[in-house]
């Protein structure tokens, strides 16, 4: 059985759930073909840990695809991240207190990374579910930066496509359409070898 890794974060900013990994919980254990199921994983909003507890996950699971999903408070469609950048630059502290401001994610590191997985063809699936989509030029500088920048790092030059999915306040879309979306794009990234061309970026 091969094993599409999907991650989601533990709640931060003082709120009480964090709805990426709420989603993502829901698809543990889906099976996008009878060879290949959903394996969810919940990562620390941390600088310091986030990026360690994915390398072990991936380390532990041997996944044959990994996505990595966050929360972007403001954002009314499931976007998917074009690219990953080599900064921190917290705008708030994260869950251990650190708030790092123009820092590397990797030393030495290229400037970006750009998703290896077909973004939009997960877009024009998820629309045509009817459910809001779009990709998405950044990801941010906090933790979600970090662990999609340090994710694409790890898997360059590998047969592994790697990429990161943010993710609606459940104000601005119900966990259930959410998880209905995910479930769309992860099966699309899946199954999805060459992207589609007709879906415009728009910045989100």
């Amino acid at each position: 059985m091969k094993t599409v890794l999907l991650m989601g974060f533990e709640p931060f900013d003082q709120e009480p759930v964090n709805p990426s990994w709420e989603a993502a919980r829901q698809l543990d254990g889906f099976k996008i073909d009878q060879d290949v199921m959903v394996v969810a994983r919940e990562l620390p909003c941390a600088f310091a840990t986030a990026g360690e507890r994915m390398l072990q996950l991936i380390d532990e699971l041997r996944p044959a695809m990994v996505i990595a999903t966050g929360l972007a408070p403001g954002r009314s469609e499931i976007s998917m991240e074009r690219v990953a950048i080599n900064i921190n630059d917290a705008r708030i502290p994260d869950n251990l207190g650190e708030q790092p401001v123009d820092t590397p994610v990797v030393d030495g590191g290229p400037a970006a990374y750009f998703s290896t997985l077909p973004i939009k063809a997960m877009v024009k699936a998820v629309r045509e579910a009817g459910i809001a989509a779009s990709v998405s030029q950044t990801a941010g500088t906090f933790v979600c930066n970090q662990v999609f920048y340090r994710l694409q790092h790890a898997l360059v030059g590998s047969a592994v496509r790697s990429g990161f999915i943010h993710v609606p306040g459940e104000s601005l879309m119900p966990l259930s359409r959410l998880v209905d979306g995910l479930r769309v794009a992860v099966s699309v990234a899946w199954n999805t070898s060459v992207d589609a061309v007709e879906v415009g970026g728009q910045v989100s």
